[in-house]
């Protein structure tokens, strides 16, 4: 019985749906049917079509008419989004200057997409008419011939060959070939697969969008002779240059209207994959089994990416734009090169994101040239000895954990403990000495870094500065990839003998995005998830810093990386991973920083293993007892917690320690001279500010700097050379503060 149920209910069903969807379906299938007829009866036309003849010269004057009529629209395109742009920023004035720039430039880039849009249309529809359609077929004869004789077997088309015995030849072309032209690539082709015992399958197809020429795909290998190349790389080389007046659109359609006149199709060769999955960022690929790791890839909506993963059947890539923008399915180029940033002096003041684009609104940056983001760091052979000084400004760095050029210093420390106030105080003390600068902030917030921007050019710091940006709200890729292209950046410097300070801020956001990318590139995760190559990614990142030999110019990189701890946990994975590969650390302790000790050195978990080389002889001597007495001003402060009696010689050692500790402290964006912070601990140190106040102690520090500037200018000259002081001036120093401790007294 519930047979019968169910089979009543299925023809009432079936009924119904015919019923109410006879007509669609019927409409459907009567449109399909339509199209296929239409376009068979204009390839049955194409067929039976006279060949094309060699066109008169008199057509040219059309031709050049059309051409000048692709120039106005463009013109008038520019002209359009030019005029939005100004408009947007009058109507945006009253939300500042920095989001006016960013709406100029949103608006810039939005004409320039335009006007390539424009150009795209206007030629293709020009190149499709006489005379030049007639050209363009003429040449297709010379084309296949050149072609020809460029085709090879790459090792990727060897190891596809090995596994499915069948190589897939693809021939496509704007218009029918003669077929002439197509048996001579199909026996071509043949004994080219002949020669490793291998079979070919030719597929001939025509595709307008071409515009003009001959494309050949073997395998993976394009063989491109065709027009609608040559417009690619017309719009690459004119990208690279803004288009936001009259005069640069003006050269830009000479150049087009001189290639559209002369043009000749060049044969370029790449390589093409297809796209298998996107999500999360993290693109697999089949094809392109020839490209190497760190290249560059581009997909067909303009995105690009760069490879990370290579597999037996698959390649994986991260990308850099937006993914969203990527399909299934899609293509994508082998563009040839390892990636790669922008370098030279146009990026000093600027800030950028890691792959060289400016994001500060301020315009186009005209780089000196381009450098790999991944390259071999310096050998042994081709480095010197750590020994010239990088002063920072600091009383409790310059004097306790010195650093010098070609130096890797870790800055450790909980959040909120001043870690990057000591990185920009270090920048902002490289002013007048000839040391360039580089920011990277990883995953800090917009606000955050256009803060550092503004704090960096109100003390004149910016000029000399490049700050590489890679947001919270960027990509897990572009956040890995940001310190590789700040090294890039210092690099260039570096070999043109030049002396660089770097800051990464901060490396523990950098494993954090390492970590998510390789996860979702399916990579086994060791401990705490990190994946087995976290050590080997910041030990090749972190030696390419280092003090080049005389005979390579001298220049160096100091880096700074910056970690950030939890609870003090020193021992965890990453920060254990980059103390052992750095020259020492500076420990920033929660406690001191509270107390109001600023900077909040740890003077016992700090240390610098380059230790006096990196000082000058007149802070080695000033400094030498420092680390010994705050050592035991801090164990005796211990002790004296437990509330027992102290003798005469305690409470002296006690008072002497807390005059040195509030000498180490600094203000923000307050740094010191060398001289100045040697003759200030050498004063300490030997009790001249016993009587003084602790709260007092920021005066006395002022004014005996004032002293010796104005009443003491000899003695002043004499501790700015650096040198070792002799018995006799030690002695003249001395006389001097007494007399400055009788007038604070």
């Amino acid at each position: 019985m519930k047979i019968q149920y169910v089979i009543i209910n299925f023809l009432l069903l079936a009924g119904l749906l015919f019923l109410f969807c006879r007509k669609l379906v019927a409409r459907i299938f009567t449109g399909r049917r339509t199209r296929i007829l239409q376009e068979l009866d204009e390839a049955e036309r194409i067929e039976n079509s006279p060949p094309p003849e060699m066109p008169d010269p008199a057509y040219a004057a059309a031709g050049d008419e059309r051409l000048a009529q692709a120039g106005e629209a463009a013109r008038a395109a520019v002209a359009q989004e030019r005029a939005l742009a100004e408009s947007g920023v009058a109507r945006m004035e009253a939300f500042g200057e920095r989001e006016c720039r960013e709406i100029h430039r949103i608006m810039i880039q939005k004409t320039k997409r335009k006007f390539f849009q424009v150009m795209k249309d206007k030629v293709a529809e020009t190149f499709s008419k006489e005379p030049y359609l007639s050209r363009m077929r003429a040449r297709e004869p010379a084309q296949i011939d050149d072609i020809l004789t460029q085709i090879k077997l790459t090792p990727g088309d060897m190891a596809y060959l090995r596994y499915h015995g069948v190589l897939y030849v693809t021939l496509t072309s704007a218009y029918k070939l003669d077929p002439a032209l197509v048996k001579k690539v199909d026996e071509a082709t043949t004994a080219l697969l002949d020669t490793v015992n291998g079979r070919t399958s030719l597929w001939v197809l025509e595709d307008p969008s071409l515009i003009g020429g001959v494309r050949l795909r073997i395998g993976d290998t394009v063989y491109d002779h065709t027009v609608s190349e040559e417009l690619y790389h017309f719009e690459k080389n004119i990208s690279r240059a803004p288009v936001t007046s009259d005069e640069i659109v003006e050269e830009v359609l000479q150049e087009f209207n001189e290639m559209a006149r002369t043009t000749e199709p060049k044969l370029h060769v790449y390589q093409l994959g297809r796209v298998l999955q996107i999500s999360d960022g993290i693109c697999w690929m089949d094809g392109l089994i020839d490209i190497m790791y760190g290249e560059v890839v581009e997909f067909d909506c303009g995105e690009r990416g760069m490879v990370l993963d290579i597999q037996p059947q698959r390649v994986g890539c991260v990308v850099f734009g937006e993914y969203e923008n990527i399909e299934s399915g899609s293509k994508v180029r082998r563009v040839g090169r390892i990636a790669s940033v922008p370098v030279g002096e146009g990026l000093l003041g600027r800030v950028v994101n890691p792959i060289g684009d400016p994001v500060d609104g301020e315009g186009y940056i005209y780089a000196a040239e381009k450098r790999p983001v991944e390259c071999r760091a310096p050998g042994i052979l081709d480095r010197a000895a750590v020994s010239d000084p990088l002063h920072t400004g600091l009383k409790a760095i310059d004097a306790l954990v010195p650093i010098g050029r070609g130096q890797r210093e870790l800055i450790i420390g909980d959040r909120q403990t001043g870690k990057t106030a000591i990185a920009l105080d270090a920048i902002i003390n490289q002013k007048g000495k000839d040391t360039v600068c580089v920011y990277v902030a990883i995953g800090q917030k917009d606000t955050t870094i256009a803060e550092i921007r503004s704090r960096l050019a109100q003390y004149g710091a910016l000029e000399y500065t490049t700050i590489v940006a890679a947001t919270a709200s960027d990509s897990a890729a572009t956040q890995y990839l940001a310190p590789f292209a700040g090294t890039a950046m210092a690099e260039y410097f570096m070999y043109a003998g030049r002396d660089v300070l770097i800051i990464y801020d901060d490396l523990s956001k950098h494993a954090v995005a390492y970590r998510e990318l390789s996860l979702l590139l399916h990579r086994p995760s060791g401990r705490e998830a990190y994946p087995g190559d976290i050590f080997y990614l910041h030990s090749r990142l972190l030696e390419r810093s280092a003090h080049l030999s005389e005979e390579l110019g001298g220049g160096s990189i100091t880096a700074l990386p910056i970690i950030e701890t939890q609870a003090g946990d020193i021992s965890a994975y990453i920060p254990t991973n980059v103390i052992s590969i750095t020259d020492g650390q500076i420990f920033l302790e929660s406690e001191l920083f509270h107390e109001g000790q600023r900077p909040a050195i740890n003077v016992g978990l700090s240390v610098s293993r380059v230790g006096g080389a990196a000082q000058t002889r007149l802070m080695k001597q000033m400094s030498a007892s420092l680390r010994t007495k705050l050592a035991q001003y801090r164990e005796l402060a211990d002790f004296t917690q437990l509330g027992t009696d102290m003798d005469p010689d305690t409470k002296r050692a006690l008072d002497s320690g807390a005059h040195l500790m509030e000498a180490l402290k600094q203000g923000r964006f307050d740094p010191l001279d060398d001289w100045q912070q040697a003759l200030l601990l050498f004063a300490v140190s030997d009790g001249y500010a016993d009587g003084v106040p602790l709260d007092g102690m920021e005066g006395f520090e002022k004014g005996l700097f004032a002293y010796f500037e104005k009443s003491c200018a000899p003695l002043a000259e004499q501790l700015k050379t650096g040198r070792k002081q002799t018995p006799e001036q030690l002695a003249a120093i001395r006389a001097a503060l007494d007399e400055y401790k009788k007038t604070v007294a």
